[in-house]
C-alpha cells in the first residue's frame, strides 16, 4: 500500500464550484485533481489513478449519471455523485446507475468530507480474512476481493466488493447498515441499494436469499456455505 493520499478526481463544470471543492480537499490532505466535463474526467482515467471520483450530474453533454453507468462497464473506482435533483427517485436512480453515493446540494463541505471518507474506509485490512468463502458455484477470495464462478471472474464494484469484503471479515455474523455505510439515514439506504445489487450476482433467487441475509434490527448477514 502506498503512503500517498487519496488521488480524488472532481467533475464539475461549475468553475467556481469546482475550485472551492478542489481547494477544501486538498486542505483536508487529499491529492486533488479537477475536470470541467465527463469528456475532461475520460481523458484524466486515461491518464491517471484515482481513489475516488466526485461528480455533478447535471453537466452539459454526458451527465454525471451517464459518465457513472458506462464506467461502470469496466471500472470499480468509487463514486460520489453530486445533484440538486434531491428527491428519494433520484438518489436511487444514482445508486441503482452504479454511484457509491449520493450527496443532494447545498450540502455542508464538512458532510462532503465524511462521505468520502466513510466510502474510502469501507474496506477491511486485507489480512482480516484470507480463506476462500464459498456460496453455492461462486468462490469469493477476500485477500483479492475476487468473486468467481469456475474459472469466470464476476465483476464488482468499489462497493460491491467493499460491502462484500466486510461481509467476510464477519461471516456468520450481523453487520448493522451504519458499519456498512458509514452511519446516517442516507447512507443506510444506499447500503440497502448495494446489498440488492450484490444479492443479484450472489443468490439465486435474490428474493429468498440463501447466503446474504437481512437480520431484522440488526442489519446484514454473510452465511456462506
Amino acid at each position: 500500500m502506498s503512503d500517498d493520499p487519496p488521488h480524488l478526481l472532481v467533475i464539475d463544470d461549475d468553475t467556481r464550484l469546482r475550485r472551492l471543492l478542489g481547494k477544501f480537499l486538498s486542505g483536508n490532505g487529499y491529492r486533488v485533481t479537477l475536470a470541467t466535463s465527463a469528456a475532461d474526467a475520460r481523458a484524466k482515467l486515461r491518464s491517471m489513478s484515482f481513489d475516488l471520483l466526485v461528480s455533478d450530474i447535471m453537466m452539459p453533454g454526458e451527465t454525471g449519471l451517464e459518465l457513472t453507468r458506462d464506467l461502470r462497464r469496466g471500472s470499480g473506482v468509487p463514486i460520489l455523485l453530486l445533484t440538486a435533483m434531491g428527491e428519494t427517485e433520484h438518489r436511487i436512480r444514482g445508486l441503482e446507475t452504479g454511484a457509491d453515493d449520493y450527496l443532494p446540494k447545498p450540502f455542508e463541505p464538512r458532510e462532503l468530507l465524511l462521505r468520502i471518507q466513510s466510502i474510502l474506509r469501507r474496506v477491511p485490512p486485507e489480512s482480516t480474512v484470507t480463506r476462500e468463502l464459498s456460496f453455492g458455484p461462486l468462490r469469493f477470495d477476500p485477500a483479492r476481493r475476487v468473486l468467481r464462478r469456475g474459472t469466470e471472474e464476476i465483476r464488482l464494484t468499489e462497493a460491491e466488493s467493499s460491502l462484500l469484503s466486510t461481509l467476510a471479515a464477519h461471516a456468520g455474523r450481523p453487520v448493522s447498515r451504519e458499519t456498512l455505510g458509514g452511519g446516517g439515514d442516507e447512507s443506510g439506504r444506499a447500503v440497502d441499494v448495494q446489498i440488492a445489487r450484490l444479492r443479484r450476482k450472489l443468490e439465486r433467487d435474490p428474493r429468498f436469499p440463501r447466503y446474504l441475509q437481512t437480520v431484522r434490527g440488526q442489519g446484514y448477514m454473510l452465511q456462506p456455505d
